[in-house]
């Protein structure tokens, strides 16, 4: 039997209309501790998106998740916050905030494998 890692993760959602609380799932953020891991994966449903709201600026919504990508990734191009540890930028990822893109608070599970779990989590939630 395989050993077993505590990991947590998010889903990232967009907000097309903050005052109308209605949202639309695009992806998710697995970090686990114990296996080095922070990973994020997203898809912009455009034509779904475009129902909920004809202003929503579906390129500044795609480099907003790219820079969740270099945050998570620790590159260069996610200044700052991208230097910092992996918890510390999963949990300023995951900080509560009212802006169009939103994260779910997070949840904890356990996983023998990472990435098998972020592509789990990412068809069942996102796809």
């Amino acid at each position: 039997m395989q050993e077993k890692y505590l990991y947590d993760y998010a889903v990232i959602r967009v907000v097309p209309k903050v005052e109308r609380e209605e949202f639309v799932n695009l992806g998710v953020i697995v970090y686990c501790k114990p296996k080095k891991f922070l990973k994020v994966k997203y898809h912009i449903p455009k034509e779904k998106l475009n129902h909920f709201s004809t202003e929503l600026d579906l390129e500044d919504l795609e480099k907003n998740l790219l820079a969740f990508k270099w945050i998570t990734e620790g590159a260069g191009e996610g200044g700052r916050i991208a230097e910092l540890e992996p918890a510390e930028r999963f949990r300023w990822l995951t900080a509560v905030r009212s802006s169009c893109i939103q994260t779910s608070r997070p949840h904890s599970g356990f996983t023998e494998d990472p990435e098998a779990t972020l592509d789990r989590l990412f068809e069942h939630l996102v796809l």
